[in-house]
């Protein structure tokens, strides 16, 4: 499954105001003597290791960057060629190491006579430079007298200023900026990160890596005392503040403007506030009689301005008088209300301000209920019957029929909800209910469109339907409570294969930069190849992924029947929005299209689609 790329790549910070991310390179085993730092100046009698460290972007070599061993046994800096070299201690000798073969010497593993006694693994970092996780290599060994290539990715930024119309800069505003990130084959706006502006207004996001953003700034209420005094304050009065200002000068989050930040670029950005006047907002709440507790205990209150999802505005709840209280300027908004967990009670309430404060309309909570799930096996190879257990606190229970192999999830399908994902729920839930093992019902759902995955260890979903709607393409959709049509899923087991090679495959020790004298792969190298088999906009297959073989061949088994473009890159694409046709047309030319039917066996040859040095940008 891709993910987003800010939680695969290894990153450790280097506090001079500044956070350095590194860069690892994997060997296969350690060794030597533990406490000692060794750098160019080591005077044993041992081998060198020599390597340069370069711009993933450019190529060029960077100068004075730190390169080190996470164990602190090696350290030197790059010279003005980007280059470095370690002289390695003393190999242990076929006697020292006979005694403890394969065991360990001060808590690093040893493999016997000529165990390799260089670092584990090394890593570079400089100030201005993010790591590059993706040009990685692992279980590598016998370096001794070969180069190694280590590169760091130029960082991006986005810079600028917060003014006033009057030319007086704001005191500390608060910015966010949000970037897309894909999951699931699909673009979200995730935050990256917030700040606040100086004194004069200015403004600095450093260390982001290439991709698409968007910026904006909270909300900022006027500071004079005499204004923003309750006690001085008659709630009939308006206050003053600044709405958030979306970049670009857009109403809201989903029509901002986004900025495309290739590696090592600067955004120089101006957002201009405007002071309104903002009006109290008060809308009582009223709970069933079953919800109120919960509800009271523990809510999450949600505004939208416009009809858009996304960030900006802000209301609070009040458990002492049963409402949801704050102000907000002249507009039409959405507000939600809705308890923590998957059940609990959810509401939803428009309401629109013009030149006035509110008292009202109430929002009724209601109870959320479950989306029934029915699935119907169409199974050809025998049913193994067989119960697997799930826990249950101190319990285990015995878990039967679909639960077995079934999971079903549903994710927002508005790209700017993050953290909204609900699915079946997990053995380890209600220790009080065993009947949840077995459960085929999703529990929680907010009122919104959701796409639905569905995941098994046996078979395919060869139909997921929901009422009238193909939820293989169309988004389910809930209503106020979560209340939706049941989902109807039909499993099958006469899966399709699709083999084949990958030309141009080099493996992972070359691709890194070893010099021309490296030792043939291992078995255990890893290939630079990763295989997406994508399926077409109207094809009922399903999406897969996989690395190749160190020769470049591949293998996909237990695939859906149906249409497929495959697609070798030189690298993982964590931010390959493959569920959206319109991003994938720019792949028509690259792949060939596979169609299988049940039982099918089709072989493929696949060229190689080199990506460049970086892939954050998606």
């Amino acid at each position: 499954m891709v993910k987003s790329v800010e939680h695969r790549g290894w990153r450790a910070g280097w506090a001079c105001g500044t956070v350095f991310s590194c860069f690892l390179v994997f060997f296969s085993a350690c060794g030597g003597r533990s406490g000692a730092l060794f750098a160019q100046s080591a005077t044993d009698n041992g081998d060198t290791m020599r390597g340069q460290v370069i711009n993933s972007v450019t190529g060029e070599p960077i100068a004075r960057a730190l390169i080190y061993s996470p164990d602190n046994r090696f350290a030197t800096m790059s010279n003005s060629e980007g280059r470095f070299a370690f002289t390695l201690p003393r190999a242990r000798s076929a006697a020292e190491s006979s005694s403890d073969a394969g065991g360990t010497v001060n808590g690093r593993m040893q493999s016997g006579a000529g165990a390799w006694n260089g670092p584990a693994a090394l890593m570079a970092r400089k100030p201005g430079f993010r790591s590059d996780p993706e040009r990685q290599a692992q279980n590598l060994q016998n370096l001794a007298g070969q180069d190694v290539t280590l590169a760091l990715t130029p960082e991006s930024r986005i810079v600028g200023t917060v003014v006033l119309p009057s030319a007086e800069a704001p005191d500390s505003v608060v910015l966010q900026i949000f970037r897309r990130d894909v999951d699931n084959g699909r673009g979200h706006w995730v935050l990256a990160g917030s700040t606040q502006s100086k004194s004069d207004g200015g403004f600095r996001f450093a260390d982001l890596p290439a991709g698409r953003y968007k910026l904006l700034t909270r909300e900022l209420m006027e500071r004079d005392p005499v204004v923003t005094d309750p006690r001085k304050t008659d709630v009939r009065v308006p206050q003053f503040g600044y709405p958030p200002v979306y970049y670009q000068n857009a109403s809201d989050f989903g029509t901002a403007a986004s900025i495309q930040l290739p590696a090592g670029q600067t955004e120089t950005v101006s957002l201009t506030l405007a002071k309104q006047p903002y009006y109290g907002v008060k809308i009582p709440v009223i709970f069933p009689v079953a919800g109120g507790d919960v509800l009271k205990n523990g809510v999450m209150v949600t505004v939208y301005a416009n009809g858009h999802n996304g960030p900006g505005f802000a209301l609070g709840y009040d458990n002492a008088h049963n409402a949801i209280e704050g102000s907000l300027p002249n507009g039409t908004y959405t507000i939600e209300a809705s308890s923590y967990g998957p059940t609990g009670v959810t509401g939803s309430q428009t309401i629109t301000i013009k030149d006035g404060a509110i008292d009202g309309p109430s929002l009724t909570a209601v109870p959320k209920v479950a989306i029934p799930v029915s699935v119907k096996e169409e199974f050809t190879a025998a049913n193994d019957n067989s119960a697997r257990s799930g826990g249950f606190g101190s319990r285990t229970v015995a878990v039967t029929g679909p639960r077995r192999y079934l999971d079903v999830t549903l994710e927002p399908a508005d790209d700017s909800e993050v953290g909204r994902y609900v699915s079946l729920p997990n053995f380890g839930g209600r220790p009080e209910d065993e009947s949840l093992a077995n459960a085929l019902a999703i529990e929680g759902a907010a009122a919104g469109r959701y796409w639905v995955h569905v995941h098994s260890s046996r078979g395919y979903p060869a139909s997921i339907r929901s009422g009238n709607l193909d939820l293989s393409h169309q988004p389910l959709v809930v209503g106020a409570a979560g209340a939706a049509a049941p989902i109807e899923i039909t499993m099958r087991d006469d899966t399709a294969e699709i083999s084949g090679t990958v030309e141009g495959v080099k493996a992972s020790s070359q691709a890194i930069g070893i010099g021309d004298e490296a030792a043939a792969p291992s078995p255990n190298d890893q290939a630079s190849a990763h295989i997406y088999c994508i399926p077409l906009p109207d094809s009922p297959g399903q999406f897969s992924e996989m690395g190749v073989e160190p020769d470049g061949s591949f293998t996909l088994p237990g695939l859906a029947p149906g249409a497929y473009r495959l697609l070798a890159f030189d690298r993982e694409q964590h931010q390959l929005e493959y569920q959206d046709p319109e991003a994938m047309r720019a792949y028509d030319a690259k792949g060939p299209v596979v169609r299988v039917s049940g039982g099918q066996k089709e072989r493929v040859t696949l060229q190689l689609i080199s990506t460049g040095a970086s892939t954050d940008e998606p």
